[in-house]
């Protein structure tokens, strides 16, 4: 493939990324559990990686396709991967609309189908070349298209806006082109696009549905045309794809368990996801909450999507790749990556581009009128100067606050959660950006290290220091503060680090402090132990239990764990 068309796979997968909260604001259909975006940006970010290995990438997405929307998209890209340049682009289209359509068991006109549609047909009309004359002309079509769809499905109508599905491809092809054409400054925020149908109507109601949202891969070998034919029949919602030897289904069932038998029948499960659909849907009638002003972070701060979900915050991504996986770090199964780093894989952690970067900002502050983005320690990332480059070319009304937190881990995750519990409770935005600077200057954390090999693993200390720390049982403790990790102390044992926590928080965590607690795959190890102890010496403590952020866990290892705490602050 030619560059020009490799960048455009690339900042496609990359907007939809920026992007993905608003689609999961309005995602009502086919049932409104608000995951399209979460599902496209995971679903979509093999395609960060593309290179020139189309075949890797058409597995790694047909494997790692999550959701209804998301299985549609890989399967169109599997056949619009076939484009090596802008003349093929037509043909590689229609392919992969073909087969979108082929795998959907009950398509519905007003979805991401009919944006394909449009697609093919904006394709076969527009003017020669890959200009921004040919650039606009598709644009406008598909601009057209995705506002059809309100009317074409009942449930979008009574909800007042477009399809999620559809969106997100307009916001994929619009980059896919405009990148093609070398048009890439400056892009429309997609609330001025879509003004008016991009919020829940306040009479609409959701559904209530039980059961499981259930995604597959299934290893049928010479079956695999017989289970294509069977799987069809399994649940709702049903998308089907083919592989060379395997089978990814995603469907809609209230027996996930039956499922399972029924899957087990037909070949050997290699992967298998499910969500509570019932769950889902109660945490996006959840959303919207009026607040003085939104907060946006780093997922590098133990933060989790549902966190995130509840408290109505943003969080920028980091990438997390470990064997042939790479997907935000909010989506990876930590225990995976855990698992395999113990079996000696290598695991790493990579920063969204600039672009992914510059288009949230524009995300946020096109959605919200005053953001305040807690920012990863500028010690640890460029995140702080990209923020405020951006701000200072882009931000003349000044909706974007950007504070360099000096803070990274768990300190960085207590000091965002505490500041979006407060500013979902205020009435003034600065009082919020104060609070956020108190408990910037209050917040602490320890890390404790169960082992140096991952540390010298990844080159952050030597191999020889590492064999000699571990002859020695000698664990460090380390703190991330705005000068960076620093080491706070030693430790033999859980029962020394446990004493050292406890006299950290006797030195400052004041009567009443907000603990998190963090860990990486020995979840019982702190919940049984650590916190009973913490508990009993801080009983008027708010404590929550929490996985260590994936951007920290892939450098310290398997076996650490963390303690970070807040004294009460005044309001």
């Amino acid at each position: 493939m030619s560059d020009p068309i490799l960048r455009a796979f690339i900042l496609g997968a990359e907007r939809v990324a920026a992007w993905a909260d608003l689609l999961d604001s309005i995602n009502v259909f086919p049932i409104a559990d608000g995951d399209t975006g979460r599902n496209l940006k995971i679903s979509l970010a093999p395609l960060r990686d593309i290179k020139n290995d189309r075949d890797r990438t058409i597995h790694r997405l047909l494997v790692h396709a999550r959701g209804n929307s998301g299985n549609i998209a890989a399967r169109f890209f599997s056949g619009f991967l076939s484009a090596d340049s802008p003349a093929s682009v037509p043909a590689a289209a229609k392919l992969g609309r073909d087969r979108a359509w082929e795998a959907v068991h009950d398509p519905k006109p007003g979805t991401m189908l009919t944006f394909f549609d449009a697609l093919v047909s904006a394709l076969e009309g527009a003017p020669a070349g890959s200009g921004s004359a040919y650039a606009h002309s598709i644009i406008e079509r598909l601009e057209e298209a995705v506002r059809s769809t309100t009317e074409l499905l009942p449930k979008l109508k009574e909800a007042g806006v477009v399809d999620s599905g559809a969106l997100g491809m307009f916001i994929y092809f619009e980059g896919f082109f405009k990148s093609l054409a070398g048009d890439t400054a400056e892009f429309r925020p997609i609330t001025s696009v879509f003004s008016g149908r991009l919020s829940i109507a306040s009479s609409f109601r959701a559904e209530k549905e039980e059961g499981y949202c259930v995604d597959i891969t299934l290893e049928a070998g010479k079956n695999r045309d017989e289970a294509v034919k069977t799987l069809a029949g399994f649940g709702e919602s049903v998308v089907v794809i083919p592989g060379d030897t395997c089978v990814k289904v995603h469907l809609h069932t209230g027996d996930a368990s039956e499922v399972r038998k029924r899957m087990e029948s037909l070949g050997t499960i290699i992967r298998w996801t499910d969500d509570n659909l019932a769950e889902q849907i109660t945490g996006f009638g959840q959303r919207g909450a009026g607040r003085a002003i939104h907060i946006m972070t780093d997922a590098a701060g133990s933060v989790t999507r549902d966190d995130a979900t509840r408290l109505g915050m943003t969080l920028l991504d980091s990438y997390v790749t470990v064997g042939d996986l790479a997907a935000p770090e909010t989506s990876v199964s930590s225990a995976d990556v855990y698992n395999a780093m113990r079996r000696g894989g290598r695991a790493s952690t990579s920063q969204a581009s600039e672009f992914e970067r510059h288009e949230l900002y524009r995300s946020v502050t096109s959605l919200n009128p005053r953001t305040l983005y807690l920012c990863v320690g500028s010690a640890y990332t460029g995140n702080y100067d990209v923020a405020v480059r951006w701000k200072n070319e882009n931000d003349p009304d000044n909706r974007l606050t950007v504070i360099d937190t000096g803070a990274a881990s768990g300190r960085l995750g207590t000091i965002a959660l505490a500041a979006a519990r407060f500013a979902n409770s205020a009435d003034d935005a600065e009082r919020v950006i104060d609070y956020a600077r108190t408990a910037i200057e209050a917040c602490r954390e320890y890390i404790f290290i169960n082992t140096l090999k991952f540390l010298a693993a990844g080159g952050r200390i030597s191999k020889t220091k590492a064999f000699f720390g571990n002859m020695l049982n000698m664990m460090p403790v380390v703190s991330p503060t705005a000068s960076g990790v620093v080491q706070a102390g030693m430790a033999k044992n859980l029962d020394e680090q446990l004493a050292f926590a406890l006299s950290r928080l006797d030195e400052g965590a004041g009567a009443r402090p907000f603990i998190m607690l963090q860990y990486t795959d020995n979840r019982a190890l702190v919940e049984e132990k650590v916190l009973p102890a913490i508990a009993k010496r801080r009983p008027s403590a708010e404590i929550i239990l929490q996985p260590l952020s994936l951007t920290t866990g892939v450098h310290v290892g398997p076996g650490t764990w963390s303690v970070a705490f807040l004294p009460e602050i005044a309001s």
